[in-house]
């Protein structure tokens, strides 16, 4: 079975990535994340979106999201999220874990963005103690159908939440690929966005992410709810020597344009060639198609791993490490099905 699509999981780290841990694996360093490699890759980050913040390396985007979600409300509140969103589907109730009981409220919306009017719906409903009513949203940039929300949808979104004093949360596990598909990453803290997660292991790096709290006033204490966590490294040095690789090298920001360049001519080839149609716009690094039961079966047998999604359709994601030369292999295998 080949994996080059199957997720953007399924991809090696980065060479840029690799060379960050071995540039940090050298001498002694303090512990816990006080290192120099951990301060100078913070700070890029910090370039990169333009913004004061207070940054940490943690293993996983499932326990960055659950810990962001648990700062930004009480255990008898809940979150509003794209019924879609990894938070939602994916992380096995790790916000209700980490927030010790925190909620969530699914929207609808195509592509995997939130729908204004049905987020302002559940705004306006009356508060009642029967309930967990809505106290922070969480979006995905780029959304889990591989949409990219523009700046002035975030802002839709945002304003109203924030009117309220509600928290805001975005999951930027896919954010180079939004960066590379016209997305401004200094807007997000003018947007309004207190906690981001701004991803490592889908643009390159291992089981590495960052934690950026924009709101600083969130960070009392924050290495202790990490360390609790488990979630703080002895060795921190090598969470963000990755991101240090990356971000030093502009590796973050090419690898995700190569992505999406590639989902690019895997959606063209599959339409030119073959009977099946797009599901959603290609906007990131992934392609979603329709495909009847039987074909995607006969693909899988053909030994191309490829997943089909929550709204039926077959997923396939494009990574730093995906070939013109894969592409072109599984559009011929495509076309022999369809």
């Amino acid at each position: 079975m080949r994996y080059d699509f199957g997720s953007d999981n399924t991809a090696g780290m980065a060479p840029e990535a690799l060379a960050g841990i071995q540039a940090a694996n050298a001498g002694f360093a303090r512990a816990y994340g006080a290192d120099d490699v951990t301060a100078r890759a913070a700070d890029l980050i910090r370039q990169r979106l333009d913004a004061d913040a207070e940054v940490r390396f943690v293993f996983s985007g499932t326990a960055a999201n659950a810990i962001a979600l648990s700062m930004l409300t009480f255990p008898f509140e809940a979150v509003l999220a794209h019924h879609a969103a990894h938070v939602c589907t994916d992380e096995t109730g790790a916000p209700g874990f980490f927030g010790q009981g925190v909620g969530l409220i699914g929207l609808p919306g195509f592509s995997g963005k939130i729908d204004l009017k049905a987020m302002t719906a559940i705004l306006d409903e009356p508060e009642v103690g029967h309930r967990q009513p809505p106290a922070a949203l969480s979006v995905t940039q780029a959304t889990e159908y591989g949409a990219v929300y523009t700046v002035d949808e975030l802002r839709g979104l945002i304003d109203p939440v924030k009117a309220r004093g509600y928290g805001v949360h975005m999951d930027g596990a896919r954010l180079a690929n939004a960066a590379a598909g016209g997305f401004d990453l200094t807007q997000i803290a003018r947007l309004g966005v207190d906690v981001l997660v701004f991803g490592g292991a889908k643009a390159g790096a291992p089981c590495s992410e960052a934690i950026v709290l924009f709101d600083k006033s969130l960070a009392r204490r924050l290495d202790n709810r990490l360390k609790q966590a488990g979630q703080m490294a002895s060795k921190g040095r090598f969470q963000a020597a990755p991101f240090l690789g990356l971000l030093e090298s502009g590796a973050w920001e090419a690898g995700g344009a190569h992505a999406n360049l590639m989902a690019r001519r895997l959606a063209e080839g599959i339409v030119t060639n073959s009977r099946f149609v797009l599901a959603h716009p290609v906007e990131a690094n992934a392609v979603f198609v329709r495909m009847p039961a039987a074909a995607h079966r006969r693909l899988n047998e053909a030994g191309w791993a490829c997943y089909r999604f929550d709204d039926g359709s077959v997923r396939f994601v494009c990574s730093w490490a995906t070939t013109e030369a894969a592409v072109d292999e599984l559009i011929a295998a495509v076309r022999t099905i369809g």
